[in-house]
């Protein structure tokens, strides 16, 4: 089951502080990867835990899920994971956090809330400005990851994103999966979900250019 947080809420104006890559990292120089909408982070414990030649940052807008993955990963002593609080879009515009979108190699949006009704649309994480903030900031070569199990969602997200001419679509036969963010290629637990369900999963990559 989906738990819908309004993102236009007033309460997600004010910006966590950012620490910095050293204070995050034990290795700031190692390939970045930021997960949009990490929920909880099981996904992310099981990257960073598989992967340690990547660091990971989930962000998400439930403060107790992000409350309770931040204990999880110091308890675990996981020095390549990293979680923050918070509607991406608010702290991707906010110039103090400007350097995770200068650092990031790639950036993934995995199943995220569908807003079904049109009026609430402007409710999406993806929207026109957002990409066009990610296309000015994001390095050259540096990757987006869409996944969702809702083709209206799914063409939205697509149309937004390819509108902007910064980035292209690409294969799955374009890209070197073993040296990418998810070289295991593992499954979040709602992919597993919509999997043993037999319904069709919706994914695609973008290269910005």
């Amino acid at each position: 089951m989906r738990q819908h947080v309004n993102p236009l809420s007033k309460n997600f104006d004010e910006i966590e502080k950012v620490p910095s890559l050293i204070e995050m990292f034990a290795d700031p120089k190692l390939p970045l990867h930021l997960d949009i909408g990490c929920a909880a982070g099981e996904f992310l414990f099981e990257l960073a835990l598989e992967n340690c030649s990547w660091n990971y940052i989930g962000i998400e807008i439930r403060e107790r899920l992000i409350k309770t993955a931040k204990i999880k990963a110091l308890e675990r002593e996981m020095r390549n994971l990293y979680f923050l609080f918070g509607n991406f879009n608010n702290i991707a515009k906010n110039y103090h956090c400007k350097f995770l979108l200068e650092k990031a190699n790639s950036m993934s949006f995995n199943f995220p809330d569908p807003w079904f009704k049109k009026r609430h649309y402007k409710r999406r994480v993806i929207q026109p400005e957002f990409i066009d903030l990610l296309s000015h900031s994001m390095q050259k070569e540096s990757l987006i990851f869409i996944k969702t199990d809702v083709k209206d969602l799914f063409d939205y997200m697509d149309f937004i994103i390819s509108s902007n001419l910064t980035f292209h679509r690409l294969g799955k036969n374009d890209i070197n999966f073993s040296k990418a963010y998810n070289p295991n290629k593992i499954k979040t637990n709602r992919e597993k979900n919509v999997i043993s369900d037999n319904l069709e999963i919706f994914e695609r990559i973008y290269i910005k250019k």
